[in-house]
């Protein structure tokens, strides 16, 4: 594997679009969405607008105020039982439209209501993470494909290689980064798929 975080057949998510298309069905204006997100207006409308795009906690904030999973932004695949590697939705994730070096999300398994879990591909920059606390409902599974992570479980940290996996319970807030000088490639796994 290489350490290029770029992708041949790349179907990256216009993560803004999708974002605003969800506040309008959910009745919400840019104020109210600002309010429950904790963040200021501009910021939400550069991010809809695909000007930026929210750190992966951000993210989850702004999911949970649509009252929807990471998966339901994603939206699902062209089949339910095989995703082909290069048909991945994928999302960018912390950064400007400049930035070449965004976290990558890539979904190894569409989202679909009633599905119990969500597998992703984390592909993490070095520097790159989640860039603050997350918590949230559920269970977690990862593997390190390559590189490294620092996990951090209720303010333990954890230095995973790879070949590493880890287990937690995501009511504990978590958080992750990549300290090391390589992309690093996880296989991250959430029940049910809240996230």
């Amino acid at each position: 594997m290489s350490g290029d975080l770029s992708h041949d057949g790349d179907r990256s998510i216009r993560l803004g679009r999708q974002i605003r298309h969800w506040r309008l069905v959910k009745g919400l204006i840019l104020r109210d969405m600002a309010k429950l997100v904790g963040c200021s207006e501009s910021l939400l409308s550069k991010i809809e607008n695909d000007r930026t795009t929210p750190s992966l906690s951000t993210l989850h904030k702004i999911a949970v105020a649509l009252g929807l999973s990471i998966s339901d932004i994603f939206g699902s695949g062209e089949s339910e039982i095989v995703t082909r590697a290069n048909k991945r939705n994928v999302l960018l994730v912390d950064g400007d439209e400049s930035d070449g070096d965004r976290m990558r999300l890539e979904q190894l398994a569409p989202a679909k209501k009633g599905r119990l879990l969500q597998a992703d591909m984390y592909i993490i920059p070095p520097g790159g993470g989640s860039n603050g606390e997350i918590q949230h409902s559920g269970e977690e599974f990862g593997l390190v494909i390559e590189g490294s992570l620092c996990l951090t479980i209720e303010n333990m940290s954890y230095a995973l290689e790879a070949g590493d996996s880890f287990v937690f319970r995501s009511e504990l807030t978590h958080s992750f980064a990549n300290n090391g000088h390589t992309v690093a490639r996880v296989l991250w796994i959430n029940t049910p798929p809240t996230f």
